[in-house]
């Protein structure tokens, strides 16, 4: 769609932003997912979550380190709420909530890393570029990096179904393609801590998901984890005082 818009003439950008966007999807998108999943199988869905929802306090740390943000309350309550909603949400606290694994719970802090460098790495492109033209070539590394990783040729030798194929086709475009061209748009206009306390509305979601449609029950505590995240949201969202991100606009890029 990019290069029927405005030609192949978009996709032509200096050959260290090339590279930087190379890496944002190797180093962040493809690297997150499948760290984060390495960490499901390792352990279990508790563990590799909450670890990985520990990135908003990477990126806070960065922001701080930069001199991007003052380390106001705000911000830290912020975050603090979103990590414990979080847990509250996922049964952190019940009996066998944590499984500890030592490659599982790496690859879960490994997939936090990642999941942070690709929001601030993200939005210091997004600010110079399209969204698509920022997600045509994270995408694009993305999937060599994994082609190369798993050749065509071996995923062929599945002998899938065409059942199937439809299944993973649908299920890319919703799970995979969609989120992240919602995510960068928000990102383009939010600067990273507030995007990434957002984000912590995924497993949130998830929970009402189960509830409403496959009849799982929600428990008191993870109605509490729920009120703590969106609170959090709404406490990171108050303009503070003004710092070097906030002061500098996004305009929309279409």
């Amino acid at each position: 769609m990019l290069i029927l818009r405005r030609g192949w003439r978009e996709l032509q950008l200096p050959p260290s932003d090339v590279g930087r966007l190379f890496l944002l999807g190797i180093l962040g998108v493809a690297a997150s997912n499948y760290l984060y999943y390495l960490a499901i199988q390792r352990t279990n869905v508790a563990t590799a979550i909450i670890l990985q929802y520990t990135a908003p306090v990477w990126v806070l740390l960065y922001a701080f380190a930069r001199g991007q943000h003052k380390p106001t309350l705000q911000r830290v309550a912020a975050v603090g709420l979103a990590l414990a909603g979080i847990a509250l949400v996922i049964g952190v606290f019940n009996s066998g909530g944590f499984r500890l694994d030592t490659v599982g719970v790496l690859a879960a802090l490994l997939a936090a890393f990642s999941f942070a460098f690709y929001n601030v790495g993200g939005h210091n492109l997004l600010r110079r570029y399209d969204r698509w033209l920022v997600l045509v070539y994270t995408i694009l590394s993305a999937s060599l990096f994994w082609a190369f990783v798993n050749p065509p040729w071996k995923i062929a030798a599945g002998h899938y179904s065409a059942g199937t194929w439809i299944f993973l086709a649908g299920f890319s475009l919703i799970s995979v393609l969609g989120p992240f061209a919602f995510y960068f748009a928000g990102l383009q206009h939010l600067e990273p801590t507030r995007a990434i306390v957002v984000s912590c509305l995924e497993p949130v979601f998830s929970i009402l998901l189960a509830a409403l449609t496959l009849g799982e029950s929600l428990r008191p505590l993870q109605a509490l984890g729920i009120i703590l995240v969106l609170v959090a949201i709404i406490v990171v969202q108050i303009p503070d005082e003004r710092s070097p991100e906030d002061v500098t606009l996004v305009e929309p890029m279409e």
